[in-house]
């Protein structure tokens, strides 16, 4: 949401942008090798009862807000989630949020920006890029409670 915010793209780069989300929950329940705590949390999204409690969520956190305030909500919330996963679950941590920031550059990558009608334009904006960097910092940075 961080990314789709920093540099909204019009209708087909907020649909590409979304759908990337998606497809990294799939990505994740179909890969072996993927570490526990994210296969878990892509195993939540995949039945309706963990659909319609993040879309609940989700609605009840970021209706009727600016752009401005998404992108900084969203970062606010991966501070959050960096926290707690930090906290409770220690050995899965960098691989979790590795696998956030991962996400996070797909969507980035997903839509160009600028341009028109798909043509022209940049993969990854420089607001993008800014937000990619925020991102890091939201989720690399330690807790009080884990420093």
């Amino acid at each position: 949401m961080a990314i789709t915010a920093a540099d909204p793209g019009g209708v087909w780069g907020l649909l590409k942008e979304g759908m990337s989300g998606g497809w990294a929950l799939i990505e994740a329940r179909q890969d072996a090798q993927a570490n526990q705590l994210v296969r878990a949390v892509a195993e939540d999204f995949a039945t309706s009862e963990g659909r319609s409690s993040a879309r609940a969520a989700l609605q009840a956190r970021f209706t009727g807000t600016t752009f401005s305030v998404l992108k900084d909500t969203a970062l606010a919330e991966l501070t959050s989630v960096a926290d707690i996963v930090d906290a409770k679950a220690p050995e899965d941590a960098v691989a979790f949020k590795s696998w956030l920031q991962a996400v996070a550059q797909k969507a980035a990558e997903a839509g160009k920006e600028g341009g028109f009608l798909g043509f022209g334009g940049v993969t990854v904006s420089d607001a993008e890029k800014a937000t990619l960097a925020d991102i890091s910092a939201a989720l690399l940075r330690k807790s009080p409670a884990s420093a």
